[in-house]
């Protein structure tokens, strides 16, 4: 697992929806066949599916404390219209969200965000600072200030480009 991978369950869903388009290239594996199928998406479904991937990358920016890159549906207004069950386990009496069998992506997210906030890991999936990637990550550092999805890449460019800043001319 990648230091910025995030866990696997509902986390894990949620990072890699948000990084399916490579915003510096404008890649999106949802034009794919092979890039919607783990997702389960026929290519009707990708209009949606981009709007909540784009809501939920708003919110990974939230969480890094970076305003949102561009308007989005509030995330909290699509998740609204997923149908989930709860489900209680008959060994330990534990209950938790799930989408319905055969349930779109939404619901699945749904289900995903309702986990990730049960489990305390909603607020370290976070959205890269910079402008060109906003690439989702699991920040797992001890403070959970991380800014970047990987320091060697996005943030070695921005702290060579507030050095050259400050560099006299």
């Amino acid at each position: 697992m990648s230091e910025r991978a995030a866990p696997p369950g509902g986390p894990a869903l949620i990072q890699a929806l948000v990084n399916t388009v490579d915003l510096e290239s404008g890649a999106d594996a949802l034009d794919t066949a092979d890039g919607r199928a783990p997702f389960g998406l026929t290519g009707e479904d990708v209009p949606a599916a981009r709007e909540l991937r784009e809501s939920l990358r708003a919110a990974l920016l939230a969480h890094a404390g970076h305003p949102p890159h561009r308007p989005v549906t509030p995330l909290g207004d699509l998740l609204a219209r997923a149908p989930l069950v709860v489900t209680v386990d008959p060994a330990d009496g534990s209950a938790a969200l799930a989408p319905l069998d055969g349930a779109p992506l939404l619901s699945r997210v749904a289900a995903a965000v309702a986990e990730a906030v049960t489990a305390g890991t909603w607020d370290r999936l976070k959205a890269c600072e910079a402008a060109t990637c906003h690439w989702a990550y699991y920040d797992r550092s001890p403070a959970g200030r991380g800014r970047w999805c990987s320091m060697q890449v996005c943030g070695a460019r921005a702290k060579m480009r507030r050095y050259r800043a400050k560099e006299p001319r």
